[in-house]
């Protein structure tokens, strides 16, 4: 498990406005082009440095392909990530302002403290 590999996920998609929409429109295939040719790309090198090793669990990539932001949330993905990205994701099919973000803290309301470990 990579706590770093999801939050990287979560980060990178949602910073890109083309990523965003690939991703809800097809997630099981956008994690797996982004974990194939993103996930060890070396943010911040020289073009062309990459790590090998990183890979999601199966269970990381089944919550990142089913948008299950309270699976994430359980996994250890920073809970700022999961919200701005999903906010971006879904909010536009709710009728009202903060309907989203309403239904995230309710379907995240029976985890009590201490929360899941986010430090990657």
């Amino acid at each position: 498990m990579s706590k770093y590999l999801l939050n990287k996920f979560l980060f990178t998609v949602d910073r890109d406005p083309e990523l965003v929409e690939r991703y809800r429109e097809d997630p099981r295939g956008t994690v797996a082009w982004w974990e194939a040719d993103v996930a060890n790309v070396i943010i911040g090198c020289h073009e062309g440095e990459r790590s090998t090793w990183l890979k999601f669990t199966d269970e990381e990539r089944a919550a990142l392909a089913g948008h299950d932001y309270v699976a994430l949330f359980g996994l250890g993905a920073h809970p700022f990530l999961t919200l701005t990205l999903f906010i971006a994701l879904f909010e536009r099919d709710y009728a009202e302002p903060l309907a989203f973000q309403r239904e995230y803290a309710v379907k995240l309301s029976h985890w009590s403290l201490p929360y899941p470990d986010i430090a990657t």
